[in-house]
């Protein structure tokens, strides 16, 4: 483990911008099975919220608050639906959260199968464009040599 990390919860922690972050916040709880943890917002621009899975979390904001950091973010539309990273969130029932994804509304990019390098998984993306990936695959777990 490295020493530069701080002993918390979870130490890497994605942040991702939306148009319309309150609806995104309550189809992300709906979809993909996260939690609220804190939502800052003035009206509909979301400065930050944190919501959780397990003992992992994401930070979605506001696209729009014009703030300086957010003014290096751009929309998966205005890059031609293309992302250069995707969260991964490992489930215990990838079946059940597939279905329940199904279920929500989420785009299913990457239909759900057992991979070659061991567990389940599937991929999918939220109407604002962005990917997310969920599988039982516990990249943490001792693997075979």
């Amino acid at each position: 483990m490295s020493s530069h990390a701080k002993p918390t919860t979870a130490t890497v922690i994605p942040c991702l911008r939306y148009r319309n972050a309150p609806a995104m916040i309550e189809r992300l709880c709906k979809a993909f099975g996260f939690e609220k943890h804190a939502v800052y917002a003035d009206g509909d621009v979301v400065q930050h919220a944190q919501l959780t899975f397990g003992n992992g979390m994401i930070m979605p904001g506001s696209a729009d608050n014009a703030s300086e950091w957010g003014r290096h973010i751009a929309q998966p539309d205005e890059v031609g639906d293309r992302e250069t990273q995707c969260c991964c969130i490992v489930v215990s029932d990838c079946a059940a959260r597939y279905a329940q994804a199904k279920a929500g509304g989420a785009e299913i990019v990457d239909e759900f199968e057992t991979r070659d390098y061991g567990g389940s998984g599937y991929g999918g993306r939220d109407p604002e464009g962005h990917l997310w990936w969920f599988g039982d695959y516990d990249p943490w777990a001792d693997q075979p040599t």
